[in-house]
């Protein structure tokens, strides 16, 4: 009886994990200011982790797959929608940064999941980390852009008499 009453409550927790995880990605889907989108993101990607690590140790591969790539289709779209809202990261880095190191930390957690999916989940999770990683380049490049230095003219020589 004890066996089956924890079985019910694993189950039931869960649920409510499932459950908050889609709220949670409903209202990441329902923002439209870039700043916020990052912020919703911030929480929604560890909740994503927590759960391709849970769906990992139920041998559930195909999920930890989906659910990377819907962390990648989530930072796309906050990409997106913070290059339109702020297009000069020179002068609005802020989102930027947040951004960057949510895509690292994904990074290092679809690289986590590759050392323990089964083969044929592989190539999906590795088109995901080229993904990100093409992302994270982006946005690298746009906090620091490479400026090419102005070379100081050298005085030219003074004709000696």
């Amino acid at each position: 009886m004890a066996l089956l009453l924890a079985a019910a409550c694993l189950y039931c927790a869960g649920l409510r994990a499932t459950e908050k995880l889609k709220d949670m990605q409903d209202h990441f889907d329902r923002e439209t200011q870039a700043g916020r989108k990052i912020k919703q993101l911030q929480k929604l990607g560890p909740a994503q982790f927590a759960a391709a690590s849970d769906a990992s140790h139920a041998g559930n591969s195909v999920e930890v797959g989906l659910i990377f790539e819907k962390y990648r289709d989530n930072v796309r779209t906050a990409f997106e929608l913070l290059r339109k809202q702020e297009p000069d990261a020179d002068r609005h880095p802020g989102g930027y940064r947040q951004l960057e190191l949510g895509v690292r930390q994904g990074i290092r957690e679809v690289e986590d999941a590759l050392l323990a999916v089964p083969d044929e989940i592989k190539p999906p999770l590795q088109i995901v980390r080229k993904d990100l990683l093409d992302m994270d380049d982006q946005l690298i490049n746009l906090l620091f852009p490479r400026r090419t230095p102005v070379a100081n003219p050298s005085p030219a020589p003074e004709a000696k008499p």
